[in-house]
C-alpha cells in the first residue's frame, strides 16, 4: 500500500495495488475500505462531511490555537491515548513522531485487539511482553 493523505492525529489514508483507498484509523486500531479509487477518495475528501470525518479539520484548529501544529514528520499525540475513555484529552496532547506514534498505535492495539469493550487495562510503558506460550 502507499499513503494518499493523512490528518493531524496520524490517522491514514491508503492505497492498495488495485487503487482501492483505505483508511487506517489509528485511534481504534480499524483498517476500512472507503473507495475503489483515488478519484473517488479524492471527490469524497472534498465533501463537508467527509472534511469532519476523516480530516477532523475542526478539533485540527482547535489543536493548532494551543499550539499543537505538527510538521509532516509530526501529528498529534495523546498521553493516555484516544482509545481510551480517559484518554484523548486536549491536556494531555503533544506533538509526537509519526512514526513512532503510528507504531506505538498499532503495538497497543494488537495487545487489547482480543479485549471485550470497556474492559479495564493497565498501561505499563516498557519492554514488550512475551508472547503467552
Amino acid at each position: 500500500m502507499s499513503l494518499l493523505a493523512r490528518n493531524v492525529f496520524g490517522q491514514l489514508f491508503l492505497q492498495d495495488k488495485t487503487g482501492s483507498v483505505f483508511w487506517l484509523n489509528t485511534t481504534v486500531g480499524k483498517l476500512s475500505k472507503v473507495a475503489g479509487s483515488e478519484a473517488e477518495f479524492l471527490e469524497l475528501a472534498d465533501t463537508p462531511e467527509k472534511r469532519r470525518e476523516w480530516f477532523v479539520e475542526q478539533q485540527a484548529v482547535a489543536y493548532a490555537n494551543r499550539g499543537l501544529v505538527p510538521n509532516p514528520f509530526q501529528c498529534i499525540g495523546f498521553g493516555v491515548p484516544a482509545v481510551f475513555k480517559e484518554g484523548g484529552t486536549p491536556d494531555t496532547a503533544f506533538v509526537a513522531d509519526i512514526y513512532e506514534h503510528i507504531c506505538f498505535l498499532g503495538d497497543l492495539h494488537e495487545q487489547i485487539a482480543t479485549l471485550p469493550e470497556g474492559s479495564k487495562v493497565r498501561l505499563v510503558v516498557g519492554e514488550k511482553p512475551a508472547p503467552n506460550s
